[in-house]
């Protein structure tokens, strides 16, 4: 009888393991594919950008520095670390709202198709990298959670399962946009 208590008991704690390293493993893909999401839309951004600097070059000769800040911008979102990527996006945002707000000074860029073709698709590529994002970090808090908490963390510490670090801010973007009429 006490065999029988003892196989269960191992049985039990064997099944266990192995639900808990899988979920562990499930959400450390999961991580990599969210990451994997927010690249394929920085990469998308990556190659509308050149169509959007050609565009408004046509316009604004003058306007270099505003453009050059752009294409630096984008030549180092594409290597680095995934929060190096994170912050060179940040600057890239604040680089393409200035080219944004050069269509206020020449009313033709504003009217071109092409323009308001590439504005909309970049719009639409920065909703898509905004929801990435929290995709991203709400699988990593998912997964930080399991490997802290227990039973999970045990199996997590046995199988080296180490804590993922979610994505920041860039620190200019947490400052309050200035609005003025």
């Amino acid at each position: 009888m006490t065999w029988i208590i003892i196989i269960a008991v191992v049985v039990i704690l064997v099944i266990g393991t192995i639900l808990t390293y899988n979920s562990l493993v499930r959400l450390r893909n999961w991580i990599k594919e969210a990451w994997a999401q927010i690249d394929v839309q920085l990469r998308r951004r990556h190659e509308l950008i050149p169509n959007l600097v050609n565009t408004v070059k046509g316009y604004a000769e003058h306007e270099q520095e505003t453009l050059t800040k752009v294409i630096e911008a984008r030549n180092k979102l594409v290597s680095g670390s995934a929060q190096d990527r994170m912050d060179a996006d940040g600057e890239l945002q604040g680089a393409l709202k200035s080219i944004f707000a050069l269509s206020e000074s020449y009313p033709d860029l504003k009217a071109n198709q092409n323009f308001l073709e590439l504005q909309n698709e970049l719009t639409s590529t920065e909703n898509k990298v905004a929801y990435s994002r929290q995709l991203y970090n709400k699988t990593v808090a998912d997964y930080n959670i399991k490997v802290e908490s227990f039973p999970s963390m045990i199996i997590a510490n046995a199988f080296n399962f180490k804590q993922v670090e979610q994505l920041k801010a860039p620190e200019e973007a947490r400052e309050a946009p200035t609005v003025s009429f």
